[in-house]
């Protein structure tokens, strides 16, 4: 093999496509551009999200986004969390005196993770539908659930 004789694989290289220079191109003429109009014009083409003069999407939405106000406030804890901790009532106040949550949360939710095997108390928290029937069956019982 010689380096004067080393060529790119067959189509594998493709000319580049050269608009408005004749008939046989198949781009002549109007160059793809189609008959009249805005963007048939030399410069004649718009900003991205531009909607003909009416309020774009993205001056219409609010400026916070879709992001959560509520979110840093919730936390989420494990059954096999709870079967951890050393008190038989368990609501928000003994969740911060565990560290299990962080002192800045209003809201837990606790959902199914891990054996529970002890019966606990539950008071003014969320649960999912298996951690209720997990802590029921461990003899548990729940108290005011938060919605």
């Amino acid at each position: 093999m010689k380096l004067n004789s080393i060529k790119p694989a067959e189509g594998s290289k493709q000319d580049k496509r050269r608009v408005g220079r004749g008939i046989g191109s198949g781009f002549g003429k109007t160059a793809g551009r189609g008959h009249k109009g805005q963007k048939s014009r030399t410069g004649g083409f718009h900003k991205v999200g531009f909607e003909g003069g009416q309020m774009p999407l993205q001056r219409r939405l609010p400026k916070r986004g879709f992001k959560s106000l509520t979110k840093a406030d919730t936390a989420h804890v494990r059954t096999g969390e709870l079967a951890r901790l050393p008190f038989d009532v368990i609501d928000l106040l003994a969740l911060k005196q565990a560290n299990v949550v962080a002192g800045s949360v209003t809201g837990v939710k606790i959902y199914l993770s891990g054996d529970i095997t002890r019966a606990i108390t539950v008071q003014g928290l969320s649960l999912s539908k298996g951690a209720q029937a997990a802590i029921e069956a461990a003899g548990g019982k729940i108290l005011e659930v938060a919605e």
